[in-house]
């Protein structure tokens, strides 16, 4: 079998694998539910509605992501963090993406359907100034402060970027303290951008293949333990 075969057979096991992700029971993800926690990156204006980086893939996972959040909290999940891009005008950031989400403005600011939630006040929310939500942030602190909560539900934009780093750094930082952690990411409320190859070489920058890169990026997650799920069903 040649490279290109190699790589084609890949492709199809990616599609069936992605085709075929498992569906979990709310219910059974939150039998001790004190103990457990959604982290959500990036459900903002300026990733879901409007700006340079918003996208209609992002939009499409706020509702799933409200109706999941709503029943978590019903059935007794009351640790939400929101981690946020909230820029400065200088921020280095703007070297590798337009600028977006600038601090002050509609952009940085929680979607609406999410702001809507009647226990929104309290969650946590911290606001960050790049793809990782653990550096310059108090995230870290807050996971440290919080050793009981052992199953982490995670949710948010992008799939190869901010959520990825989101998710990683859950499931490294449990390994190198030798923590029992659970990392699940439900795909429903999980979303990357598109830019076709026409589309970027006209624009000058680099394609990005939004079907592909997200599915990979679950891929790749389930490689590192995540647990990768179709949805998290709440009935």
């Amino acid at each position: 079998m040649n490279n290109n075969d190699k790589d084609l057979e890949f492709l199809a096991f990616l599609e069936h694998w992605q085709a075929n992700l498992p569906v979990l029971k709310l219910s059974d993800v939150l039998t001790h539910p004190e103990k457990a926690a959604i982290t959500s990156i990036d459900l903002i204006n300026g990733f879901c509605n409007s700006g340079a980086l918003a996208s209609p893939r992002m939009h499409d996972i706020v509702a799933p992501a409200a109706v999941l959040f709503s029943a978590a909290w019903q059935m007794g999940l009351h640790h939400i963090v929101l981690l946020q891009d909230t820029h400065g005008a200088n921020a280095l950031e703007f070297a590798q993406w337009p600028p977006h989400c600038l601090k002050g403005t509609p952009e940085s600011e929680t979607i609406t359907e999410i702001k809507n939630l009647p226990f929104y006040p309290q969650m946590v929310t911290f606001e960050k100034d790049s793809i990782h939500p653990a550096l310059n942030t108090g995230f870290q602190a807050w996971l440290d402060s919080h050793p009981e909560i052992d199953t982490f539900i995670v949710t948010g934009d992008c799939s190869d970027l901010c959520t990825y780093q989101l998710a990683m750094h859950l499931r490294l930082d449990a390994n190198a303290h030798m923590r029992q952690r659970r990392v699940i990411l439900p795909a429903d409320c999980v979303q990357t951008y598109d830019m076709p190859v026409q589309t970027a070489v006209s624009l000058g920058i680099l394609p990005h293949p939004g079907d592909f890169i997200h599915n990979f990026f679950l891929y790749h997650m389930a490689l590192n333990g995540i647990e990768v799920v179709r949805t998290l069903e709440a009935k």
